[in-house]
């Protein structure tokens, strides 16, 4: 708890920490150890009592952290919510679609767990692990029915291996989020590695010390996990050149020379995010997407690719201050999976004009009326917003 509050005042009270799942859990575990052993009174720590705990602490949380955003008044972080509705009962909305038809929010490719494999850091781990959870079972069927004293060094010997038990419930949190949205392995494959390491543990291990070597071990499995790793290695090695977008930058040569310093633009975040650095020019949206009023900003930016009628987006956009909109052909047509094209997202969102041609396809013949077209290429056309 401390260390959270830390954070929130070193991150300038970045109210996302007070309202998380994280300062709910510690508040709700925090009156779990308060109260429960006067509710629940027992010597032991009985299944039961594990289990009403459990599904306190899970209630508590969820119910705390959406009072805590309702009184607080943040929306910031309301699409992660959303997101793991997505995952479990197929819920979507315009935001989650954005996330969830991206590769890195999508579930965990097969290919990751088989290259865990072939390296065998996966079969280490699980080695590690399932020691780790047998000594765990072990010092709880020893700790009942014996005297005070042998009852007091099984705690402190268990006690010594709670660190090893907490790596072991957080390498399966870091498990079920990379599953989930893949992009989270990033924290699952480095604990992997943590784990991995226990093999030098003499605290797990001391048994298979007495009958092999345990710099013969290590350098057993280094051999072993060489082999693929080495071929990984050299994969990317091979991997050679540099990146070239040659319509991007005719684009950001034709916006310094022939637009005035102040000129506002939309369009695809990443785009602007270049168009901000290159050309320094304002700019309504960017990939900073955990915030609710850019989220916001954003869905109205990226309504030239639904099917709503032309003057509406341009009123929405002349809203926001924009003078030109930087379209895009290949997010009109573009599709990773089914249901992922920007049109067929916008359905999700506005079924009212499903069926309709997109406005993306139409700005891509004739922009006119409502917009002037001033620049085109291969990938980008920038349309002029004529004030009204």
């Amino acid at each position: 708890q401390v260390s959270l509050i830390v954070c929130f005042i070193l991150m300038f009270g970045n109210s996302m920490l007070l309202t998380s799942y994280y300062a709910a859990s510690l508040v709700v575990i925090s009156g779990i150890l308060e109260w429960s052993p006067k509710f629940l009174k027992s010597r032991r720590r009985e299944v039961y009592v594990w289990v009403i705990e459990g599904c306190a602490w899970l209630f508590g949380t969820v119910t705390l952290k959406y009072l805590t955003s309702f009184v607080l008044g943040v929306a910031d972080d309301a699409h992660i919510g959303n997101i793991l509705k997505s995952k479990f009962i197929g819920y979507k909305d315009f935001d989650t679609l954005m996330y969830t038809c991206a590769a890195e929010f999508d579930f965990m490719e097969k290919e990751t767990p088989v290259r865990y494999t072939k390296t065998l850091l996966l079969p280490v781990v699980l080695v590690v692990f399932g020691v780790i959870i047998k000594r765990v079972i072990v010092y709880l069927t020893e700790i009942k029915g014996v005297c005070i004293l042998c009852s007091c060094v099984l705690c402190v010997l268990f006690f010594f291996s709670f660190q090893l038990v907490f790596h072991a419930f957080q390498l399966l949190a870091y498990s079920v989020l990379a599953i989930l949205i893949m992009r989270l392995k990033l924290f699952l494959t480095p604990h992997l590695c943590v784990m991995a390491s226990l093999v030098c543990s003499k605290q797990l291990f001391g048994w298979l010390f007495y009958k092999i070597q345990p710099k013969t071990l290590v350098f057993a499995i280094l051999a072993l996990m060489a082999i693929e790793g080495s071929a990984n290695l050299q994969t990317q090695w091979n991997i050679m050149g540099e990146f070239s977008n040659l319509p991007q930058e005719e684009l950001l040569e034709w916006i310094k020379v022939n637009t005035r310093q102040d000129a506002v633009f939309a369009g695809a975040m990443p785009t602007m995010a270049s168009v901000k650095l290159s050309t320094l020019r304002p700019i309504v949206n960017h990939p900073h997407y955990e915030d609710a009023g850019l989220r916001a900003r954003t869905k109205v930016v990226y309504s030239m690719y639904s099917r709503k009628p032309a003057n509406k987006v341009k009123k929405e956009l002349i809203k926001l201050g924009v003078n030109y909109y930087i379209l895009e052909e290949s997010l009109c047509v573009s599709r990773k999976k089914p249901g992922c094209s920007m049109p067929e997202i916008w359905d999700v969102e506005d079924p009212a004009n499903r069926g309709k041609i997109p406005l993306c396809t139409l700005m891509s013949k004739d922009s006119r009326p409502y917009f002037i077209t001033v620049f085109e290429n291969s990938n980008y056309r920038v349309l002029k917003i004529p004030k009204e």
